[in-house]
């Protein structure tokens, strides 16, 4: 029963109607790979004005211990200095534009500094965004450390 779950869920999943199809819009793709450059200038300048923009209100991801984690709490972390990006580099993002959501995917070198301790990592990310009031914003995150 479980497999037939899983495979209707699989089939459903990949049946996308042709309305919900990515487009081809380069000035979409390229404004989103964009946001990704300066969403990690702003947050290696602690720019919090900046960073409040690019993200909806509604922005949430869910984090390593399986809480939520907003927009609120995010901004908060950047403000104390809790944590805190020092470098990073963005490798390949493929960016999927349907009307007016995208999905970015990619991944990421980043050296941070969380509670006083410096860690560097490559991580791998997915964000959905929406396009609002004429400008792209991040909706939802995911990511993972890669080992």
């Amino acid at each position: 029963m479980k497999h037939l779950i899983a495979s209707v869920l699989l089939a459903a999943a990949f049946a996308v109607p042709a309305s919900a199809a990515p487009s081809a819009d380069s000035s979409a793709v390229t404004a989103i790979k964009q946001l990704g450059q300066d969403m990690g200038d702003a947050m290696v300048a602690l720019d919090v004005e900046r960073i409040d923009r690019m993200f909806g209100d509604d922005w949430m991801t869910i984090g390593q211990s399986g809480s939520a984690y907003t927009k609120a709490e995010l901004l908060g972390d950047i403000k104390s200095g809790k944590k805190k990006l020092t470098w990073f580099e963005l490798r390949p993002i493929d960016v999927q534009v349907f009307g007016d959501v995208a999905i970015a995917q990619g991944n990421v070198l980043e050296k941070r500094v969380v509670d006083g301790q410096e860690t560097e990592m490559e991580l791998v990310y997915q964000d959905v965004l929406k396009k609002r009031e004429g400008r792209w914003v991040v909706v939802r995150s995911t990511g993972a450390k890669v080992k």
